[in-house]
């Protein structure tokens, strides 16, 4: 099943921190900005809406993992 990939589902435990971070930390807001773009980008290319080959789509699948890697960093270490 395709579906976009929200950090709240993703990480429940930190729903509240999350919003939190997004209103008052700049830098996480960027990090949530882009992971929500490449989300959005990537779903858009599973169902068909936009085309791309595999090796682009593979491409911003790692750094959706790499930026979702950081912001969980991020949200245990503030």
């Amino acid at each position: 099943m395709i579906t976009k990939h929200q950090l709240t589902l993703d990480f429940p435990e930190f729903e509240a921190k999350i919003h939190d971070l997004k209103v008052n930390d700049n830098h996480f807001k960027n990090l949530f900005d882009k992971y929500d773009e490449l989300d959005h980008e990537i779903y858009r290319i599973e169902t068909d809406s936009d085309p791309a080959s595999d090796d682009a789509l593979n491409s911003l699948r790692i750094e959706r993992v790499r930026i979702k890697d950081e912001i969980y960093q991020f949200l245990l270490n503030n």
